[in-house]
């Protein structure tokens, strides 16, 4: 799968960043969300799913407009 680099709102170069798959599907990185409150808030959770916390700046910057 190839990756294109969006935006990040990181001086160091670390996360968060935003990625865009060749399909058109936004990878996030981030920081994992581990409060346990808050994981169990989350619905319909698959196996494979990880969840990770993202400014609200760094989606209204970066993520693509259709």
């Amino acid at each position: 799968m190839k990756l294109t680099f969006l935006g990040t709102t990181s001086d160091q170069g670390d996360c968060p960043t935003l990625y865009e798959t060749e399909t058109g599907d936004i990878v996030v990185q981030g920081d994992r969300l581990t409060d346990p409150e808050a994981l169990a808030q989350l619905r319909d959770v698959k196996s494979s799913e990880t969840f990770v916390v993202v400014p609200r700046e760094l989606l209204t910057r970066f993520a693509p407009k259709e």
